[in-house]
């Protein structure tokens, strides 16, 4: 793949067309052992497969989803990161990143797998306590952020910090 993102375009749908669905179109990759694109969470609206190696997933609006990236040449991996992401309503401010269209509001932004790892931990975490993910707060995946590009361990998620995420969230207009 050359990067240019351009010529995947007319496989889904155009960017006008998209704004109009309120949906985030993610785009999943996997070629054994070079390129892994996939999803460790979040509840898909719909998709489609494109080809044995691509498939289009569709998320609605206030969806969060994580987004791994990985890729490795002949001497091992050269690219890992996992994105988790808000997808945008309408309107709303959102910010681009490749393979989703037309992007989300960026929760987490980790790049190296000692790192991704770390994540990928910090959500297993999450739903050790029989909890989806998805529906954590959104400022725990900030917070998550914060903490590993800083160096430092996140502080657990946990039920009391969710249950207080909750009536917050009853409580916004």
């Amino acid at each position: 793949m050359n990067g240019d993102r351009s010529s995947a375009l007319p496989v889904g749908l155009l960017p006008t067309a998209l704004a109009a669905t309120g949906m985030a179109q993610v785009e999943l990759t996997w070629i054994a052992q070079r390129i892994e694109h996939w999803l460790r969470f979040g509840r898909e609206a719909g998709g489609r497969i494109l080809d044995r190696r691509r498939r289009i997933v569709e998320f609605r609006p206030g969806t969060v989803f994580a987004f791994v990236r990985w890729s490795a040449n002949d001497y091992g991996t050269i690219f890992s990161r996992i994105d988790i992401v808000r997808v945008v309503a309408p309107g709303e401010p959102y910010t681009t990143l490749p393979f989703v269209r037309p992007g989300g509001e960026s929760l987490l932004r980790i790049e190296g797998w000692p790192k991704v790892a770390q994540v990928l931990g910090a959500i297993d975490a999450v739903e050790a306590l029989e909890l989806d993910a998805g529906d954590a707060a959104p400022d725990h995946w900030r917070h998550v952020h914060n903490r590993i590009a800083a160096g430092h361990a996140p502080r657990a998620y946990t039920l009391a910090r969710h249950r207080a995420w909750l009536q917050r969230r009853e409580l916004r207009p």
